[in-house]
C-alpha cells in the first residue's frame, strides 16, 4: 500500500470509493461534486489517498475551517487491512500540526466506523440532529495515543 497527498487527478477514483461504501452511503452520488472535493482538499483542508496496484482504495479529507473530518472511506474489499488507520493517523498528525483546536466528526451509530473511532481514541460527545454519533478528539488526547 502506498500513502500520499491527494491531488485533482485522484478525485474520480476517490468518488468511486465514496459511493462504493456499505456503511454511511450517500443517498445520491451526485450530492458531492468534484468541486466539493477540490474545495475541501485545497481551500479548506487537505486530503490523502491510499493506493494499491495503482488504484485508490481509500482516502481521507480533513476540514480546517469547520474543524472536522470531512471524509475517511475505504473500498469495502480492503476494509480491515490497516489502510483506514494509516490515513486516519496521517490526517490527524497534519491537522494537529496546523491547529490546537479539537476536531470532530459524525458517523452513523452501530457501524464499523463507530467502533473504529472508539478504538482510535475518539470520545463520543452527543447525537447530532441527523442521528449521527458526534465524536471529538483533542490535541492532548491525540498526543497521548
Amino acid at each position: 500500500m502506498k500513502f500520499r497527498e491527494a491531488n485533482n487527478e485522484d478525485i474520480l477514483q476517490m468518488h468511486r470509493v465514496r459511493v462504493a461504501v456499505k456503511e454511511n452511503p450517500l443517498p445520491d452520488p451526485d450530492l458531492i461534486s468534484a468541486k466539493d472535493y477540490e474545495e475541501f482538499m485545497f481551500n479548506r483542508g487537505k486530503g490523502w489517498v491510499c493506493e494499491e496496484g495503482g488504484e485508490i482504495i481509500g482516502f481521507a479529507i480533513v476540514d480546517l475551517k469547520e474543524k472536522n473530518v470531512w471524509a475517511l472511506f475505504i473500498q469495502p474489499s480492503h476494509e480491515g487491512k490497516g489502510a483506514g488507520r494509516k490515513l486516519h493517523d496521517e490526517m490527524l498528525n497534519w491537522y494537529f500540526d496546523q491547529t490546537r483546536e479539537t476536531i470532530w466528526l459524525g458517523t452513523a451509530p452501530n457501524t464499523r466506523a463507530e467502533k473504529f473511532y472508539e478504538k482510535a481514541g475518539w470520545q463520543k460527545t452527543s447525537i447530532r440532529p441527523n442521528g449521527e454519533v458526534r465524536f471529538e478528539m483533542s490535541r492532548e488526547q491525540w498526543a497521548g495515543q
